[in-house]
């Protein structure tokens, strides 16, 4: 499916840009209302989480979660009430590490990359287009700037799923008592605001997680004292007799045996092998009626499915992959969904703000904003600077606006079985 031309035009982003500026000048300013500096408690999941190194090399379980984001994590809570569930992620727990636990360390988490372990994992598409995911306990909701909201209405609609739509309501009451918060809106998310309703992007629709055109104030997953809850949070509802999570836990392939003697019968999973930190392999193997879950992401699940021998045949024997099931289009139709962004610096200082208000067009364009402070500095060696310059801190304010591809996806944070 190709993706829809944008339909805000440049002018009116300029505008915007314009009367967001205006009203931030003229805001009054407060002081803050949280301590940044106060911790939280020790997650009450981190008992069942331990390093894959700590597993036996064969381990048996009703259910095998692959990957534990945003809908790993809940799938797992869920099943583990009735069922022995394992849970791999291949990166680590958030829980310590200050820049992704603050809304303060968003720029830094994001910024902190390598090749290897670190929570945020740089990319870059076959289209050129640099972007990141998360690899760690909470998946992308562990890296991402918090914002909430629920899925459109149009979404279950075109689906051709038959939804229970009372028990997605559930579903999203779950998860937000447990991690979503109202934010407190300051002085440049409220000039955002103020902006959008100017630019007529109207009407404003308050405080609501609902996907409705005009603007609104989402949910965030930061709370009063700018704090980060995600998806890995919960697990708290999970049995802890019933669960095992299993960090820096890097599944190689699923393990598939035919159910019968027959040549032409249909191969189906038996577990899969994953790679702990040392390089020793282990097999997780499903007790008879369970099932391995690929909740890997957009990127990962089909990744596994290939590596597994699932996918279009010729591209599997290009890299001699045994072909366990030919499907054609595992790995096809991705593609970028297009952004604009315009970064301004305001003539006054702003507070730190993520995405809290946003803008939804009858197009589909969502607009949303966010403020932080970026340190500028010269070089540590200049041919006009004797010495280095001590770095210059200025507060620098985005408006963004991209293609709303299904606004949110908080649907998967919980997969409720009946």
């Amino acid at each position: 499916m190709a993706a829809r031309p944008i339909s805000l035009g440049p002018l009116l982003l300029q505008a915007l840009a314009f009367l967001v500026l205006i009203n931030a000048v003229a805001a009054s300013s407060r002081p803050p209302s949280r301590n940044p500096h106060r911790t939280r408690q020790e997650p009450s999941y981190t008992k069942f989480v331990s390093n894959a190194t700590d597993f036996p090399l064969e381990d048996y379980y009703d259910y095998i979660i692959v990957e534990g984001g945003t809908a790993g994590c809940p799938l797992a809570a869920t099943l583990s009430s009735r069922f022995r569930v394992l849970l791999l992620e291949r990166g680590g727990v958030a829980y310590g590490n200050w820049n992704l636990m603050t809304q303060e360390g968003f720029l830094a988490s994001l910024m902190d990359v390598n090749a290897f372990d670190s929570a945020t994992e740089a990319f870059t598409s076959e289209d050129g287009v640099p972007n990141v995911r998360g690899r760690i306990l909470g998946g992308s909701s562990a890296i991402n700037a918090g914002f909430y909201s629920r899925a459109d209405q149009e979404f279950y609609k075109r689906s051709t799923f038959n939804w229970d739509l009372k028990l997605v309501n559930e579903s999203y009451d779950w998860v937000e008592r447990a991690i979503v918060f109202r934010p407190e809106l300051r002085n440049w998310q409220s000039a955002f605001r103020d902006g959008l309703l100017e630019a007529r992007v109207d009407p404003y629709n308050g405080y609501s997680f609902d996907h409705v055109v005009g603007s609104k104030t989402g949910g965030s997953t930061f709370d009063t004292l700018g704090r980060r809850h995600s998806a890995a949070d919960l697990l708290k509802y999970a049995k802890p007799l019933n669960i095992r999570v299993a960090v820096h836990a890097t599944v190689e392939r699923v393990l598939l045996a035919s159910s019968t003697s027959s040549p032409v019968s249909r191969q189906s999973a038996v577990g899969v092998v994953f790679r702990d930190r040392s390089g020793r392999y282990h097999h997780a193997m499903l007790r008879k009626h369970g099932g391995v879950l690929l909740s890997a992401g957009a990127i990962g699940t089909p990744q596994l499915l290939l590596l597994s021998g699932i996918g279009p045949r010729p591209y599997l024997a290009s890299w001699g992959i045994p072909v366990a099931h030919h499907l054609p289009y595992v790995g096809q139709f991705m593609f970028d969904n297009p952004r604009n962004g315009v970064s301004i610096v305001p003539p006054i200082p702003l507070e730190h703000s993520l995405i809290q208000v946003v803008g939804i067009t009858e197009s589909g364009a969502y607009i949303e904003s966010a403020s932080t402070v970026i340190q500028f500095a010269s070089p540590a060696h200049s041919g006009f600077l004797r010495t280095p310059a001590a770095p210059l801190y200025l507060t620098v304010a985005t408006l963004m606006e991209g293609e709303d591809c299904w606004a949110s996806l908080c649907w998967f944070f919980k997969a409720r079985f009946n």
